[in-house]
């Protein structure tokens, strides 16, 4: 079946080369997906419309840093949120819990999960927590004023519908990424 599928496999050798170079090498990479995650993400603050697009993708560098390693995606993903603080201080409750803690969930189940379905779940169930306590805890309308911010099962369903496809969206992109990278090495 497809979502039984083990796709970590993939990963497992662009870790042990980047887990090869040395720390200085790690933290500039780290701080330079950082960096590009801040950009994206206060994209939607600096250019309406188009830039809520580009602020979906902010998930990818968060993804792509821990999924090579959890501390280094730990750490970009803390320097992105004080980034944020600094660029755009409106997008700061947004990505915290969602594009970011997605990205982080996601690179980390790559790590501990071996099965596609796994790391779906994962991710779905991370993004799901952060939009729902956004939504109901601390009453942000991250779904904007169509959704109330009084909890309703309808609503928590269809979070976990579309955390669900979210996040199998960004684990397929992060595997074909992946698999493009290890032809590189390959090459």
């Amino acid at each position: 079946m497809y979502f039984l599928n083990p796709i970590s496999d993939d990963v497992r050798l662009p870790q042990l080369l980047f887990n090869n170079h040395n720390q200085t090498m790690m933290l500039i990479l780290g701080a330079f997906l950082a960096c590009i995650a801040a950009v994206l993400q206060s994209a939607g603050g600096f250019l309406p419309g188009v830039g809520y697009l580009l602020s979906a993708l902010a998930t990818a560098p968060i993804l792509l840093c821990s999924m090579i390693s959890i501390p280094f995606g730990v750490m970009s993903y803390l320097l992105t949120i004080m980034l944020l603080f600094i660029l755009q201080p409106t997008e700061l409750i947004i990505f915290p819990f969602t594009t970011g803690l997605l990205g982080l969930g996601i690179g980390a189940s790559f790590n501990f999960f071996r099965k596609r379905l796994s790391i779906i779940a994962t991710g779905t169930v991370v993004l799901m927590v952060g939009m729902i306590s956004l939504l109901f805890l601390f009453h942000f309308p991250v779904l904007g004023p169509t959704v109330s911010v009084s909890f309703s099962f309808l609503a928590a369903g269809c979070i976990f519908l579309f955390a669900f496809l979210y996040s199998w969206l960004w684990v397929e992109i992060a595997v074909i990424i992946f698999k493009r990278f290890k032809k590189m090495i390959t090459i």
